[in-house]
């Protein structure tokens, strides 16, 4: 203990002994000593010096360390004192800090090696390693916080190395994963770090935390830390996170399957007061955008990628970033990277992109976002960051969104122009014209975007008209593009507005025509290539014979000047071919070329090296090799060409309208599928229902039949003991449920029998209305003839009473003549007078009668008269009932014919309908459902339902009989 005391700085007769020498005796009095307390005592002084001799400790006293750790297990106060005597050799973080400025230069090489040495030394026996997990494990803080910074230093020093052993070391990531869980929030927080040293660059153990429920518990943590309020252990977490889902595909797809995108929503609600913000609280929130990000990286594959999106835009999550995106006080950091966090958010999704197109800024009158993220992008004012991030915002917002980039270019076309308002439109024409060269590249780089794969825009966009000043014409926004480059004006601008001028014109012949109408346009362009200009003009250079290519290669020949063979010869005279294509390659060999076509987001260090867009990259990759074989190619070469193209295209147009009807047909198989599968489990359930209603039947046929039988038997008794009588096991509200639903049955045999009633009467009626028209028919027939024959002889009868009348007015006449005549005799003749009174007897006899006989023939033929009349009103009549029953006869025709056709349709309907059981019956058996015919039911229950089997029967021949009719 004396000597201990010397050590620890106590006083002492003889010399101090050195350091080295002091640390050699303690490792002898750690090696030799066998009690623990001086064991225990040699480590703590080890500790105290192992910051100042980190070297010496570091060689002399490692081996006895680990020894300790080994064999003193027991002592948790000794093992705590090796670790951290460990952890202060082999770390470099405290080295780190108690350098001075001038001296970090010089030692922070030496530092970093001396650490790696001592890593090196102690994971050479992976056993230490393994002793180490172990120790972990103990639950003593004084053991376990030091081993968890001793294993964060290990990683920090020999990652790679030290991630192998514990990946092989059974159930070595578990056992770390349950340092989250520490009630202590130390050693949980020291764990969060050790687990971000322990899944950097290893997606085999970032699977492996992933799966023992880190995200579930990482997210618990930043839940109760506050979110984005939270202190440095939010920002650990999300540092962590970002290990285990950054290009770890799989971690990805588990996060979005664990529905933990929608816990992210709380991170990015934001007041409406957001001055003051801490530092603490941008950089969590600015982790949060970025973790976002890495969930729908455009690195990412697109499957993942938009089945992420969606899930935020449902969860409500890209609703909250647009929120902040439009909120006022955010500091510009954090508004930068939200509106990147939104651009990847939307980038490809047509459901994202038509939300995003529909927010509105806050403003007095309301602005679509896009209005107001194109107005800081073309204001030289803004940051030079926040610019870039608008105009990667507005690329992504197009990117395949056809619908997006009409919106765009209709803003611009002239029916469409609002002049109370700033569109899209007229800030990229102002940004595309003002003076400022930044502004001209990102109006450039924007507008190209909106043309991009869409040849009717490109068409589109040559209807637009730009009036350039007060009193001349105006031109066209193509014409006004080359007037501006052969101005030489900036290269930045030159650059960019060469970059729209190729892509407007690829693969659109009718924009290549228009810009070779312009006879300025050919003679500027190879002008420019021919030059020899310095290195800045070079890349101008390269791409006017990129533009001049273009508008070879898409030439239609419409234009007898400027046809595919004269520019290739023009080219030949005045550049050269070799060295068109040489000044063409300048393009792709350029350094800023080869930046811009790493990733989609535009990422400059200064303005100045803002030269290419990323998906202009790819239209020079591939374009170049085809335009340099199209200037060498000869006439005939290129009439081949085209007769290829031609082909091509009809093939393209057969095979485009094929696709289109596999499409179709592969909509409506899917949509039989899922007809076949609905009916199918309509069928069962019908089946089902079927089943237990004909079991019900039975059940309530036999349970009719009982309560029948007893009724019969004991009905005085069961009036008497009504509530406690038990009929064959069946109660008392049994048997009145019974009853109510055999009155239920009885009702529905009722309304049948009626439904059958009246289909019989309507078979009935229609039968008797065809045997009344028949009998109609005959009788007026039979009343025409009758009718005839009768006026015959009536007419017959008058012309005898006509003859008889004549006859006796002859005689009557006669008579008169003979009377006048004895009247002139009796005159005559005086001497006859005895006789005269007997003639004058006779004569007054023959008047008397001839009198008589004249009134009855007066009266007969009074009567014939009246009896012709009172025929002739019959005749009349019976003219008029022969036209009323002629009208009946044909509306009885019309009804008749009617109710066959309607049999008829009715009879097919039954015939459908009975192919229709058919075939569900047939359905059922492919299916393997026991199905009865109708045969075999109906004798089954032929003797329960002998009635409703005669009903039906007489209804059945009812029908034939009138079909047969």
């Amino acid at each position: 203990m004396n000597f201990l005391r010397g050590v620890m700085g106590g006083p002492s007769a003889g010399p101090q002994p050195s350091g080295a020498d002091t640390i050699q005796k303690l490792c002898d009095r750690v090696a030799s000593s066998t009690l623990l307390d001086d064991r225990r005592d040699a480590v703590r002084a080890l500790k105290s010096l192992s910051k100042k001799y980190r070297l010496e400790v570091g060689i002399q006293a490692m081996e006895h360390l680990i020894h300790v750790l080994q064999t003193d297990r027991s002592d948790s106060e000794i093992i705590g004192y090796a670790l951290d005597t460990l952890y202060n050799v082999i770390s470099n973080d405290l080295e780190e800090e108690e350098q001075d400025d001038s001296e970090e230069e010089n030692s922070a090489k030496q530092v970093d090696d001396l650490g790696s040495q001592f890593t090196e030394i102690f994971i050479k026996q992976q056993e230490n390693v393994t002793l180490l997990l172990t120790l972990v494990e103990e639950f003593d803080f004084h053991v376990r916080w030091p081993g968890v910074k001793l294993l964060t230093s290990l990683l920090k020093q020999q990652g790679p190395q030290v991630q192998q052993i514990i990946l092989v070391s059974p159930m070595g990531v578990s056992r770390l994963m349950d340092l989250l869980a520490d009630s202590r929030e130390v050693i949980r927080n020291d764990g969060v770090l050790l687990l971000q040293q322990l899944t950097k660059s290893n997606a085999a153990i970032q699977k492996i935390v992933a799966f023992e429920n880190a995200f579930e518990r990482l997210l618990d943590i930043i839940t109760e830390e506050g979110n984005s309020d939270g202190g440095i252990v939010v920002e650990d977490c999300l540092l962590l996170l970002q290990n285990l889902l950054k290009n770890n595909n799989s971690n990805q797809n588990f996060f979005k399957e664990g529905s933990y995108i929608q816990r992210m929503k709380p991170w990015f609600e934001v007041g409406d007061d957001n001055c003051g913000w801490s530092a603490q609280k941008v950089t969590n929130l600015h982790l949060m955008l970025q973790l976002v990000r890495v969930l729908v990286s455009p690195t990412n594959p697109p499957g993942a990628t938009s089945s992420c999106q969606k899930a935020m835009f449902h969860c409500g999550l890209l609703q909250q970033l647009c929120t902040i995106l439009m909120a006022t006080g955010v500091p510009a950091d954090i508004l930068t990277e939200t509106i990147n966090t939104v651009s990847e958010v939307i980038r490809g999704c047509q459901t994202n992109q038509d939300y995003f197109a529909s927010v509105n800024a806050p403003s007095n009158p309301p602005r679509p976002a896009i209005v107001v993220l194109l107005m800081s992008m073309v204001n030289e004012r803004q940051p030079f960051v926040l610019r870039c991030a608008v105009l990667y915002c507005f690329q992504c917002f197009l990117y395949k969104n056809q619908k997006g980039q009409g919106e765009i270019v209709s803003t611009l076309l002239p029916s469409t122009i609002d002049g109370n308002s700033v569109s899209a439109g007229q800030l990229l024409c102002g940004g595309l014209f003002s003076t400022d060269s930044l502004s001209n590249w990102c109006a450039a780089v924007a507008l190209a975007h909106a043309l991009q794969e869409n040849a009717t825009l490109k068409e589109q966009l040559l209807r637009v008209q730009l009036a350039t000043s007060i009193g001349n014409p105006p031109v066209s926004l193509l014409q006004q593009c080359t007037n501006i480059l052969s101005q030489g004006s900036k290269v930045q601008t030159r650059v960019g507005l060469l970059m729209l001028l190729c892509t407007w014109l690829s693969n659109c012949s009718i924009a290549v025509t228009h810009f070779l109408h312009n006879p300025a346009n050919v003679p500027f362009l190879t002008g420019q290539i021919a030059e020899n200009l310095g290195e800045e003009e070079q890349l101008v250079q390269g791409l006017c014979a990129l533009l001049l290519g273009i508008s070879i290669y898409y030439n239609d020949n419409s234009l007898e000047n400027y046809r595919k063979e004269k520019l290739k010869q023009l080219i030949e005279k005045r550049i050269g071919r070799e060295n068109f294509i040489e000044k063409l390659g300048f393009i792709s060999k350029h350094e800023l070329y080869s930046r811009a076509a790493q990733k989609p987001q535009p990422s400059f260090s200064s303005p100045d090296h803002m030269m290419f867009d990323h998906e202009f990259t790819k239209l020079v990759k591939e374009l170049e090799g085809v335009i340099s074989k199209a200037i060498y190619k000869s006439s005939e070469e290129d009439k081949k060409e085209e007769e290829v193209k031609k082909t091509l295209e009809q093939h393209d147009n057969i095979v485009t309208h094929y696709k289109k009807v596999i499409r179709e047909q592969d909509q409506e198989l899917e949509e039989l599928k899922q007809r076949i599968n609905t009916l199918t489990s309509q069928n069962e359930q019908l089946q089902a229902t079927v089943t237990q209603q004909v079991s019900q039947i039975q059940q309530h046929k036999d349970q009719y039949n009982l309560l029948k039988v007893q009724l019969g038997k004991d009905t005085q008794h069961h009036n008497s003991h009504g509530d406690t009588l038990q009929m064959n096991g069946i109660q008392t509200e049994e048997v009145s449920k019974l009853k109510e639903e055999l009155e239920e049955w009885k009702n529905k045999h009722e309304l049948l029998q009626g439904q059958l009633k009246e289909k019989d009467s309507l078979i009935e009626k229609l039968n008797s209305s065809q045997l009344e028209m028949g009998s109609t028919e005959q009788s007026l027939q039979t009343s025409r003839f009758g009718g005839l024959e009768h006026s015959h002889e009536l007419q017959k009868e008058l012309e005898m009473l006509r003859s008889q009348i004549q006859l006796q007015s002859a005689e009557i006449s006669k008579l008169q003549m003979e009377n006048q005549k004895l009247q002139v005799m009796s005159t005559a003749t005086d001497p006859m007078l005895g006789d005269s009174g007997a003639t004058a007897a006779t004569s007054s006899e023959l008047e008397a009668r001839l009198e008589q006989e004249i009134k009855e023939l007066k009266s007969q033929v009074k009567a014939l008269s009246e009896e012709k009349e009172s025929l002739k009103q019959q005749l009349d009549s019976s003219t008029s009932t022969i036209a009323i029953l002629q009208d009946k006869n044909s509306r009885l025709e019309r009804e008749v014919a009617e109710s066959k056709k309607e049999q008829d349709d009715l009879l097919v309907l039954l015939a459908d309908q009975d192919q229709k059981i058919s075939a569900q019956k047939m359905k059922l058996k492919d299916f393997g459902v026991a199905v009865e015919d109708e045969d075999d039911t109906e004798s089954g229950d032929q003797g329960d339902e002998d009635e409703d089997g005669d009903e039906e029967e007489q209804d059945e021949n009812a029908v034939v009989s009138y079909h047969d009719n």
